[in-house]
Formats: C-alpha cells, sequence, structure tokens
C-alpha cells in the first residue's frame, strides 16, 4: 500500500501531527482508513454481486417469455404477439396492466407476479431493442379492401400512425400475428380486456368480420 497523500491525513488518521521543526509527519497506524477502505471493498463487492444476480435473474425470465414468445421473435403459437421490437413503453405498461389484474392472462401474471419496476423496464427495454421479425402474412384483397376502410373509419393512424409502426404508449400494428390482433380487438369489443376503455368503445362499433379484416389488414401491412 503506498504512502497517503499528506492532505488526506488528517481525515483519516486523528493522531496525525506535523513536526515543523523537522519537517516530517509523525507516524500514523491509520486505522481509519484501512477500515474505510475495506468498506469500499466490501461494498463494490455487494453491488458487483447485486448485479449479476440482477442480470442471472433477468435472463431466466427473458428465457420464459422467449419459450412463448420465441427464440427469434416469432411466436409458438399464432394468437401469441409479437413483442421483439414492440414499443418499449407499451410493453413496459401491459406489464403493470398484467401484474395490477388490469390485464389478465394465467401465465403473464403468474411471470411478472415477484417482478419490481425496474425489472419490468429491464424486460420492456431488452424487448424493444430487439429486430421485428417479419411473419410473411399477405391478406387477400378483399379483406386488404375491407380493413383499409375499417381502420380509416376508426381513425387508426391518429395513434398507431401512418404505417401502424406504433410509437411510445401505443403498440406497433403492422406485421403483427392476425389470430393475436383478431382476439384482441374482440376482447375488447367483449370487454374481456379491460385496459383500455377507448379501445372497447372503438371496437364496440365493428362487427366481427370487420374486426377480422382489420387484423388481416394490420399484419400484411
Amino acid at each position: 500500500m503506498g504512502a497517503m497523500p499528506r492532505g488526506l491525513a488528517p481525515f483519516f488518521c486523528p493522531s496525525f501531527k506535523l513536526d515543523l521543526k523537522r519537517k516530517k509527519m509523525t507516524s500514523c497506524p491509520m486505522p481509519s482508513l484501512r477500515l474505510a477502505w475495506s468498506l469500499s471493498a466490501a461494498l463494490a463487492f455487494l453491488i458487483i454481486w447485486r448485479a449479476q444476480a440482477d442480470a442471472a435473474d433477468l435472463n431466466e425470465t427473458i428465457e420464459f417469455c422467449t419459450a412463448c414468445h420465441g427464440e427469434a421473435g416469432l411466436p409458438i403459437e399464432p394468437d401469441i404477439p409479437i413483442i421483439w421490437g414492440q414499443e418499449f413503453y407499451y410493453l413496459y405498461v401491459q406489464l403493470k396492466d398484467y401484474k395490477a389484474g388490469r390485464r389478465e392472462n394465467e401465465i403473464m401474471q403468474e411471470i411478472v407476479a415477484n417482478l419490481e419496476k425496474t425489472d419490468m423496464q429491464a424486460l420492456a427495454q431488452h424487448f424493444s431493442e430487439q429486430t421485428w421479425p417479419r411473419i410473411g402474412f399477405r391478406a387477400e384483397d378483399a379483406d386488404r379492401a375491407k380493413g383499409a376502410s375499417a381502420t380509416s373509419a376508426g381513425l387508426c393512424t391518429q395513434c398507431h400512425l401512418g404505417g401502424y409502426e406504433g410509437e411510445s404508449r401505443n403498440p406497433r400494428l403492422s406485421g403483427q400475428q392476425p389470430a393475436y390482433l383478431e382476439r384482441t380487438m374482440l376482447e375488447f369489443k367483449s370487454k374481456i380486456r379491460m385496459n383500455s376503455p377507448a379501445k372497447s368503445s372503438l371496437m364496440a362499433a365493428y362487427e366481427d368480420d370487420d374486426i377480422t379484416a382489420m387484423a388481416r389488414y394490420l399484419a400484411g401491412f
């Protein structure tokens, strides 16, 4: 251990004295400094250990997510949403809503039950930074025409933007799984899903076949 800078000595060694005549300092065992360094080292270790533990927990949760939402962002079932490349804040809000019971799904609610705010933000950040996968879906002409008319009547682009790519609180719809889009809109219409009253009111104005066409139109957009 190197010598302590003279300017710091009085703060760590109460017995420090400066002999002006001999122009030297009295010796000091510096127990306070050694204790401070030991505490600093212990604190640094705990911070690193906690960060590693948090990263391990996050990776474990991500593995749970990919089991359904797909290793490469393509979900294993047609009515499970794509979350790779989805809007960060939208993902975070949905996780909060699952935890609070404003959105119901037995699997999701079990996953988020023990997550803290920072955990949910980290998960949302992770998936929002991934590349949106292409499902290669193409709607038939009749569905495209009917879906375009229905989305236009609902002013969907005001929130989801012209390309339906979404922003902040509003999710990306273009290229999303058609079965998921249809199920979600029907759940809003029947008020099974309750975390967006405005969407429930909007969907109530559509017939089921309009909703089917919109889902296919948006999935192939």
